[in-house]
């Protein structure tokens, strides 16, 4: 499944985001994102992860403070997997 294919590692997915590696640890630390590890114990993130990250950075790119941002996309997040859910429901 394309959500959990864990490609990017943190240097390129900041880079791909426009932002720092810190913005994508604090991420991390707020428990949106919760990336995968090497074997070396490096960060590696997913497609998915960084949508959510993407759309954190637009929402504090607006004046939303981070931890708010990250409350705001882990509630749409949810919303849309339980959307989800129930459009395969007969």
């Amino acid at each position: 499944m394309e959500r959990w294919y864990v490609a990017y590692t943190m240097g390129r997915a900041a880079d791909m985001l426009g932002t720092s590696q810190n913005f994508l640890r604090s991420l991390d630390e707020t428990g949106l994102i919760e990336p995968q590890r090497s074997a070396g114990g490096h960060r590696r993130y997913s497609r998915h992860q960084l949508r959510l990250a993407a759309r954190v950075r637009e929402l504090v790119d607006h004046g939303t403070p981070v931890e708010a941002a990250c409350r705001i996309v882990s509630l749409e997040n949810q919303l849309h997997e339980a959307q989800q859910r129930n459009n395969r429901q007969p």
